[in-house]
């Protein structure tokens, strides 16, 4: 016991390596490791035999938590549960805090995430908590006071809480963890904010961000999450112009994720194209050859082998016709596939080459009015470019998003969404063009109106509904967001313009299933129709309906009917 009391583990994994008694449980270990869990539980199972057969009670301790680890990675709760709990039993006859921890940290644990019993948690916690000592190593503290931090403000013990929050604070610090130490003021900012503690927790906030050194360009998915929290609080806070300077941040830092993971992605996905294609080649010569050795060998055979050989030619026979089926049916994906991309390619670049042709005749006289310094006509030319610029981009911003659509490569995650603040982030970048157009924007939307959907989609959704009814409304003309609840399932909210309408016929053909893409009814607007296709298809995939209602020259009634639960089934 004295020996084991001068060594401290910081992980269970160098705390199971320590244990070299037993050679079978380091194969069992390292079965464990590499997630080879099949050969781990049997090899367990002969373990604990031989750990009671022998009376050996180390070997015994250290096969149950093993044991007990490996069924909670496999999400066998309960059964983990019942390992961990016999482990416990058999430590109070024999000294091993750091196993005793580390037990008592994952039964709390399975009380919280499986069955969602968090005062029944804290007192493992709290156990654990007794075996801290001044020279315990600065992983063990912080884990411990990050997990009693995050029990307490979901049971609203907020002193609690912040108690404990503040103790890994301090180790976070101690040891010059920047990490950590960002993600635990943004933490504590969290706890504030839920006590109404605004300032304090803008504080806190800032704080998180600011820890990282200016230079610093690693960490990007933390720093992308804190500019993302601090967006949302500024926008819950009515503070628009820090809620969207934060906004940006967040997107610049998620399409540098993205970036960043696409690429491995690609060079995986090409590479193992590459070795599929050499395979094939491969293959396809190993059969060739096999065709000219039978046939050359089949001149000096007698009967039987011919037979052989008629044998062979018909297994070749079925093979070839199964391929043909296969490479007919695939060719038949193919030209599908390269109809759509033909007639979105036709559609997108007539409308990327109009924004183009605009935005050089615009550059042409803006620099005539530049030479005449005719500042008036600037700042108009300047708008034009401006507003030219913009649906190009929403163009190919709604292109990038069909294609991940099509792709299956887009994340997608139902939640509980708010659906208020979501309207106002989006209406919020509306605010030049309703200025330029003189269109008055009205949000009657209840602030605690809540829906289930994917929230990113759900924007993409809004921005091109809110963009279609500034795009097809008059001077001076008005646009209204608000809900219409038929009933409790789903709600409707409506995108409603005081614009130029739509017939019959339009209307109906806008609403059609379809993947591919019409061109522009009106001639005097850019669009290409894929806006609204790349709605329909979310709406769709957040289980939800689109409607319209139009008429001409009364203006159009967008409709997007979400489901406020989630379904069932």
């Amino acid at each position: 016991s004295l020996a084991y009391a001068a060594q401290s583990f910081c992980t269970k994994e160098e705390l199971l390596a320590s244990y070299t008694v037993s050679s079978k449980f380091n194969t069992a270990n390292e079965f464990f490791k590499s997630k080879n869990y099949d050969l781990a539980i049997p090899t367990l199972k002969e373990l604990l035999l031989e750990s009671k057969n022998n009376g050996d009670k180390d070997l015994e301790i250290y096969s149950l938590f093993l044991e007990a680890e490996l069924l909670y990675n496999n999400k066998s709760y309960s059964k983990s549960l019942q390992s961990y709990n016999q482990v416990i039993a058999l430590l109070k006859d024999a000294y091993h805090p750091d196993l005793k921890f580390y037990a008592l940290i994952a039964i709390g644990n399975i009380n919280i995430t499986s069955l969602k019993k968090f005062e029944e948690a804290i007192p493992y916690f709290k156990e654990a908590e007794k075996l801290i000592l001044n020279t315990s190593c600065p992983e063990k503290k912080a884990l411990l006071y990050n997990i009693l931090g995050n029990t307490n403000l979901i049971l609203k013990k907020y002193e609690e809480s912040e108690r404990y929050y503040n103790l890994e604070l301090a180790t976070h610090k101690e040891f010059n963890n920047e990490i950590k130490t960002a993600i635990t003021y943004s933490n504590i900012g969290n706890l504030l904010y839920e006590q109404y503690k605004d300032k304090e927790a803008e504080t806190y906030f800032l704080k998180s961000l600011h820890t990282f050194s200016k230079k610093d360009s690693s960490n990007i998915n933390i720093r992308q999450q804190i500019n993302e929290n601090l967006s949302l609080f500024y926008g819950e806070a009515q503070q628009h112009k820090k809620a969207y300077a934060y906004l940006n941040q967040s997107n610049i830092l998620k399409d540098s994720i993205w970036n960043r993971d696409k690429v491995w992605e690609l060079a995986e996905i090409e590479k193992q194209i590459e070795v599929t294609q050499k395979q094939q080649e491969v293959d396809l010569l190993q059969a060739e050859n096999k065709i000219k050795v039978t046939q050359r060998n089949g001149l000096l055979l007698s009967a039987i082998i011919l037979c052989i050989l008629l044998a062979t030619g018909f297994y070749f026979y079925k093979e070839k016709v199964k391929s043909n089926k296969i490479i007919s049916t695939q060719k038949e994906d193919l030209d599908a596939l390269n109809t759509t991309k033909d007639k979105l390619f036709s559609i997108v670049s007539h409308d990327l080459r109009s924004s183009v042709n605009a935005l050089k005749t615009s550059n042409n006289s803006l620099s005539n009015a530049v030479i005449n310094k005719d500042m008036s006509k600037v700042t108009s030319l300047l708008n034009t470019n401006s507003n030219i610029v913009n649906g190009a981009y929403n163009l190919l911003d709604n292109l990038l998003n069909w294609a991940l659509l099509q792709t299956k490569q887009s994340y997608f995650e139902i939640a509980e969404q708010r659906l208020y603040f979501i309207v106002e982030q989006v209406t919020y970048n509306y605010t030049a063009l309703l200025t330029e157009k003189d269109l008055t924007l009205t949000v009657s939307i209840p602030k605690k109106k809540k829906v289930m959907a994917d929230q990113e989609s759900l924007k993409i959704i809004l921005r091109n509904l809110i963009d279609n009814a500034i795009k097809f409304s008059q001077q001076k003309g008005e646009i209204n967001i608000y809900c219409r609840d038929h009933n409790t399932s789903f709600c409707n909210l409506i995108i409603e313009d005081t614009g130029i309408g739509m017939n019959e016929e339009t209307r109906l053909s806008l609403l059609k299933n379809s993947n591919l893409l019409s061109k522009k009814v009106n001639e005097h607007i850019i669009g290409t129709g894929l806006g609204l296709q790349l709605c329909k298809s979310m709406i769709k995939k957040n289980n939800g309906t689109f409607l319209i209602e139009s008429k001409i020259s009364v203006g159009t009634k967008m409709i997007v009917s979400l489901p406020e639960n989630t379904p069932l089934g």
